[in-house]
């Protein structure tokens, strides 16, 4: 599974990071471009463990089987997919500066390493191991990207 470990990887996201424009048209949700991106970096800031949000209670009840599904290899992230709460980005943002904030938080990352990661649970799916952070971070990435075309 594609992960942020691998220099590839990161360097694959930059590339299509790139070619997002304010006006791309997305195929699914409400965001534009740059509020997803913005949006990506707040789920950066999750795995990092800046953000700290509680569990919610139906992950709690349901999110170690969800998990089992959202972390198969070679299945995307579904449309559409619910938000954490708080996690929104609905204000006006520029593109360009959400672009560059996303990518330093994925250097960030990767430089970091595993130690980097949170212990902190997901709010949805409960304790994740560093590779799988890694592994959904890219997969929630990937599917903001396809959101947009690229």
């Amino acid at each position: 599974m594609k992960n942020l470990w691998q220099p590839e990887t990161v360097l694959e996201l930059k590339e299509r990071l790139s070619h997002l424009r304010p006006d791309s048209p997305r195929h699914w949700g409400k965001m534009t471009s740059a509020q997803a991106m913005a949006h990506c970096t707040i789920g950066m800031e999750l795995a990092l463990g800046d953000r700290r949000p509680p569990r919610m209670m139906i992950g709690r009840l349901i999110g170690f089987v969800i998990k089992s599904m959202a972390f198969n290899e070679g299945e995307p992230m579904r449309r559409n997919s619910p938000t954490i709460p708080g996690f929104e980005v609905t204000d006006q943002r520029d593109l360009i500066a959400e672009r560059e904030k996303l990518s330093a938080i994925l250097d960030r990352f990767a430089a970091c390493g595993p130690a980097g990661c949170t212990t902190h649970p997901h709010s949805f799916f409960g304790r994740l191991t560093p590779d799988e952070w890694s592994a959904w971070m890219y997969k929630h990435i990937d599917h903001h990207l396809r959101q947009f075309g690229a």
